[in-house]
């Protein structure tokens, strides 16, 4: 590691507190449905309809509630071309792919131990 938690802290004070925006941004990226869509986003660039199919199991309004507060973060582009139908897509912001390249270690984590995990007693 580079860095360790206390020296974060320490560098910044009251970081990661109770009513600290860390831990609204937190909530956001680190939720389930959120690392999902994020991880997914950080193949390429992808139509609601390829989202919807890629992040099994995630309902309409919480793709869009996700993908709306992703957005507002700063971390998910939102583009709506000019068609009918009309077609929007989703893509990842630079700050957004900045912190994929953090995360998508941490998801090859869990995808090679969750099974192992899991399996204990």
């Amino acid at each position: 590691m580079s860095v360790s938690f206390a020296q974060i802290k320490e560098s910044t004070p009251f970081v990661f507190d109770q009513n600290c925006g860390t831990r609204v941004i937190l909530d956001h990226i680190m939720s389930k449905w959120g690392v999902l869509v994020l991880s997914c986003l950080s193949d390429g660039t992808h139509r609601w309809g390829a989202l919807r199919r890629e992040v099994d199991g995630i309902s309409e309004k919480m793709l869009a509630s996700t993908l709306r507060t992703l957005a507002d973060d700063g971390l998910v582009h939102r583009e709506s071309l000019p068609t009918v139908p009309p077609h929007v897509e989703y893509s990842l912001t630079p700050l957004g792919r900045d912190l994929m390249e953090r995360m998508l270690p941490l998801m090859e984590w869990v995808a090679d131990h969750a099974d192992g995990m899991l399996e204990r007693p």
